[in-house]
């Protein structure tokens, strides 16, 4: 069976190991520039001289980089949907459990090789682009964002190989390539979709934080910003569209006439304008820095679940066909 699987599949493995190498290649390369670049950038940050404007390698590359997010989904669509499909719309999985091979050994060996190679693509791309992101974190402290989260540590495996599992579980339910295709494309989308946007700040309770508007309240290292703004002495949030000028994030109506001043030039807010502003606070709800790690297993774990799930429906499925 191993023979059998490497016979059917060797042109896309073969494919994807090019594509692998090629984009290895790039990626050394240009992340050897980026690392250059932020050690140069490292004097330009210390002066405080606009370092979060900078980029640090190729936009082309980066654009790439993160094209890396539909990298997890090809192998569902071109390895996954095909898997059980393409057989049962050739027939020649019956001919293949009319021989020695029975479906459970014929399922266990083709998907097993599968899951391995789509656990090594995935692998292997989120290492080369973590590696190459590392200066551009350490820089924006955006690890945390939704797109650039999704394409770094270790979720982009579990993306792979729940593709996978999408594919060959789409391709046992409708017994054809092409709207198995459309299901795990539709699906992995979705999914995705509903994990990043909706589920995943709520993994862990954030931390708020209430602080004096006149000073300035940055949690260290990549953390993130799930909710700021600025509340009244009676613990009512500001309205953050309000038009007009602001002091420390307030809208001066809501302050003394001294506090109007701060529009002429240069000026330092009197003792009268300084204790209404004290009246005040600010909030930030955020998730720290050092949760980045712990979202990455949670959401690895939650995706490695469903993957199992679909695995275990695509062998009820095929273990009870004609039975």
């Amino acid at each position: 069976m191993t023979w059998l699987v490497w016979r059917q599949y060797r042109l896309q493995f073969c494919l994807g190991a090019a594509l692998l190498a090629a984009f290895a290649v790039l990626i050394v390369i240009t992340g050897v520039q980026a690392a250059n670049q932020w050690h140069a950038a490292q004097a330009v940050c210390a002066a405080g001289h606009g370092c979060q404007n900078l980029f640090l390698g190729s936009h082309a590359v980066g654009f790439l980089v993160i094209s890396t997010l539909g990298a997890p989904v090809l192998v569902g669509l071109f390895w996954g949907a095909p898997l059980v499909a393409a057989e049962s719309e050739a027939g020649t999985t019956h001919f293949a459990w009319m021989q020695s091979v029975t479906r459970r050994h014929w399922l266990a060996v083709k998907v097993g090789w599968m899951l391995l190679a789509a656990a090594i693509w995935g692998a292997v791309i989120t290492a080369l682009v973590t590696w190459w992101e590392g200066p551009n974190n350490a820089l924006q402290l955006d690890a945390f964002d939704t797109g650039r989260f999704d394409i770094m540590g270790i979720v982009p495996v579990a993306y792979s190989l729940f593709a996978l599992a999408l594919g060959i579980a789409a391709g046992a339910l409708v017994g054809r390539v092409l709207p198995a295709m459309a299901i795990t494309l539709a699906g992995f989308i979705a999914v995705r979709g509903v994990i990043a946007f909706v589920l995943r700040r709520h993994y862990l309770n954030p931390v708020t934080v209430y602080y004096n508007v006149t000073r300035v309240l940055t949690p260290p290292g990549s953390h993130w910003t799930l909710a700021s703004g600025i509340l009244f002495p009676n613990g009512q949030p500001i309205d953050q569209t309000t038009n007009g000028n602001v002091l420390d994030g307030v809208p001066v109506n809501y302050l003394p006439a001294s506090c109007n001043q701060t529009q002429r030039g240069s000026f330092t807010p009197p003792p009268s304008c300084m204790h209404a502003l004290s009246q005040f606070r600010g909030f930030l709800t955020y998730q720290p820095a050092d949760r980045y790690w712990t979202f990455q297993g949670i959401e690895t774990g939650i995706f490695l679940v469903l993957a199992a799930a679909l695995i275990a429906v695509t062998a009820v499925k095929l273990l009870r066909r004609d039975a």
